[in-house]
């Protein structure tokens, strides 16, 4: 809770209070939202509905004060109650910002969660198997794999594969249908997306895997365990896999609670209207609630994601448990 707040913030005075540091007015950030040729009355009429006219950290309190018990905000000719937890009022469409944030989570969610999995999954596997036969075929074709799709963007690798499967080969959608709705044509429409994602994060566990691997495949109790006669997959499983799960689990938290905080070149190469999407949208416009409310989503999801891999910490390795 504590790091929410520093983060909510350390947002709130980069977009509200570093802006009057170098010199920029609550009338000229008011006239931002008006339009063409406004005149005196309309830009004081806007700076006091979006609250510009008061401190910063009057601004700040009733931000916070709004996400605990709910705030009202004068749109003009009416006046609209937002109910808690209040993330603030979009600038442009006046639109309350938390209904928006939660009807867009569960397209990042599936995003994040199919391409989690692919990537998990083929990752590790390739990692392991390269590093039980180091400097083979299998281990240089795979390395090099992982270094291109470390190397190659999402915005190139994502436009190549709607190309070629949607276009070439049309054998996937490209209008996002809910899970509830259909699952199969819910995964039928998201699978080229999975697979660009996952092939940029992939080659990176690969290589992870791989090194934690060989550093463990050649400890004590390894050879210990040998000893005792267990057969090779599972000393190679419960005993060299699970010691190197760790470095690959702290990686994964954090990888995971930044997608789900807004995969934003994913989204907006394969036009899911996801979190993302809506933080392009806030940045486009420069409406700062929307940014805001992104901001504050995505460094939720990270705090969470990050007690997650403490837990995960003395499931995967005993050692911990020990200590």
């Amino acid at each position: 809770m504590i790091l929410l707040l520093v983060v909510s913030a350390v947002t709130f005075a980069i977009f509200f209070l570093l802006p009057r540091m170098v010199g920029q007015s609550a009338d000229q950030l008011a006239q931002q939202y008006i339009g063409k040729s406004p005149t005196k009355a309309d830009i004081l009429a806007v700076k006091h509905n979006l609250g510009l006219d008061q401190p910063v950290y009057v601004q700040y309190w009733h931000f916070i004060k709004g996400i605990v018990v709910g705030a009202s905000y004068d749109l003009g000719p009416t006046t609209a109650h937002c109910d808690a937890p209040c993330f603030g009022y979009s600038f442009k469409t006046h639109q309350a910002v938390w209904p928006e944030l939660t009807s867009r989570i569960p397209v990042t969610l599936s995003l994040a969660a199919g391409a989690a999995v692919l990537w998990l999954v083929s990752g590790v596997a390739v990692g392991v198997i390269s590093a039980l036969k180091p400097r083979s075929l299998f281990d240089r074709a795979f390395m090099g794999v992982a270094l291109a799709g470390v190397s190659l963007p999402m915005f190139f690798t994502g436009s190549l594969a709607i190309l070629l499967f949607r276009y070439k080969i049309p054998i996937f959608g490209d209008t996002y249908v809910p899970f509830t709705e259909n699952p199969a044509q819910w995964a039928n429409t998201l699978f080229p997306a999975w697979c660009s994602l996952a092939l940029l994060y992939s080659a990176i566990y690969a290589r992870l895997t791989r090194s934690g691997m060989m550093e463990t495949m050649n400890e004590d109790f390894i050879r210990t365990a040998r000893a005792k006669g267990l057969r090779e997959g599972k000393v190679v499983v419960r005993h060299g896999l699970r010691a190197a799960l760790t470095p690959i689990i702290t990686v994964f938290g954090m990888d995971l609670g930044l997608l789900l905080g807004g995969a934003v070149i994913t989204e907006h190469v394969f036009s899911l209207h996801g979190v993302g999407a809506y933080a392009v949208q806030g940045i486009t416009d420069n409406d700062l609630p929307l940014i805001l409310g992104v901001t504050l989503l995505a460094a939720f999801f990270v705090v969470v994601a990050n007690l997650l891999v403490d837990l995960l910490y003395a499931a995967a390795d005993p050692r911990v448990r020990l200590s």
